[in-house]
C-alpha cells in the first residue's frame, strides 16, 4: 500500500483529502504545514508528497524546494494541489521540483486517479 503524505493548513480540505485517499486504498500521513509535511517526509520517506501552496511557518514552493535539495527525499514525487491557478503560479510549482499541479475543486475520483498515474510512472515494471 503506496504512504501519501499531504500538507494542508486547512482542516476540512485536509480531512476531505485524507477521505479520499484512504478510500482508494492508500496510507497517509498528513501536516499542517510545509514545516512540517518536510519533517514527516524526512521520518516516513512517503511515496508521494501532495502540498497546498499557501501554508503557514513554509510555503508548499519553499518545502517542494527543500525537500528537492535533500538526498532522503529528493526522488520522492510532489504534487500541488491549490486554488491557485494562475499559470504563473503553475510554472513555479513546477520549477520548485513539483511532478503535477492539481487544482481545487477536485473531484475525489480524478485525485484517486492522478496520484495512481504519478505513482505508476515511478515504480518500476517488474520483469
Amino acid at each position: 500500500m503506496a504512504r501519501i503524505l499531504i500538507a494542508e493548513d486547512e482542516r476540512d480540505i485536509r480531512e476531505l483529502i485524507i477521505f479520499t485517499l484512504e478510500f482508494g486504498g492508500f496510507q497517509v500521513l498528513s501536516a499542517t504545514n510545509g514545516e512540517e509535511a518536510v519533517e514527516l517526509a524526512r521520518q516516513h520517506r512517503p511515496d508521494l508528497i501532495i502540498l497546498d501552496v499557501r501554508m503557514p511557518k513554509m510555503t508548499g514552493y519553499e518545502a517542494c524546494r527543500l525537500l528537492k535539495s535533500q538526498e532522503e527525499t529528493r526522488s520522492i514525487p510532489v504534487v500541488f494541489l491549490s486554488a491557485k491557478g494562475q499559470e504563473a503560479e503553475i510554472r513555479q510549482g513546477m520549477e520548485a521540483g513539483a511532478d503535477a499541479y492539481i487544482l481545487k475543486p477536485f473531484a475525489p475520483d480524478e485525485l484517486i486517479q492522478q496520484v495512481r498515474a504519478i505513482l505508476d510512472r515511478r515504480t518500476p515494471t517488474p520483469r
